[in-house]
């Protein structure tokens, strides 16, 4: 028969970190590795993150430096601009009132200059006018006597004298 080689496991095993007889050298351990990570982190790692950090508030710091310097020439070339915009307005708005003034002159020489021709126009029509109302007056007497001389002859049968014509016209152009 075969004998059993294994030895018996016990029935509790137990935690070796847990066990009194490894705390002492658990704690050696630890207090050295807690040594070195200490001054791997002292020494190595926190000086490159203070580093980082360093330069990353550097960069930060130039940013925003840059950044305002940027800020301030915007504001100067709005502020150039809005100058140069309302000089612009100006030399527009004195450009517009002499063009204005320089067409209202002309307006008002071509409107004077029309006037005077309409004027001239006028005084020869009104003479033209007076010319044939006189010339019109002195044929209205012809005709008046002659109207006269043919409504009577009509009425009565007999054509009147010519002087009493001409006096009864006088006597109407009287009243």
């Amino acid at each position: 028969m075969a004998e059993n080689t294994h030895t018996e496991v016990p029935s509790k095993t137990h935690f070796p970190p847990f066990e009194k007889e490894f705390f002492a050298s658990q704690l050696f351990w630890l207090a050295i590795v807690f040594f070195v990570l200490y001054l791997l982190m002292a020494k190595l790692a926190v000086p490159r993150l203070e580093g980082i950090l360093a330069a990353r508030r550097k960069q930060v710091a130039g940013d925003l430096a840059e950044a305002e310097h940027k800020r301030r020439q915007s504001d100067a070339a709005l502020a150039a601009y809005e100058k140069q915009l309302a000089d612009a307005r100006n030399r527009a708005q004195i450009v517009a009132n002499e063009t204005r003034d320089r067409l209202n002159a002309q307006s008002e020489k071509a409107r004077h200059a029309l006037e005077s021709k309409l004027n001239a126009k006028l005084a020869e029509a009104e003479k033209t006018i007076v010319a044939t109302k006189t010339a019109a007056m002195a044929n209205v007497h012809a005709i008046a006597a002659d109207a006269a001389s043919a409504i009577v002859q009509r009425l009565i049968g007999t054509a009147p004298s010519g002087a009493a014509v001409e006096t009864a016209i006088t006597d109407a152009l009287k009243r």
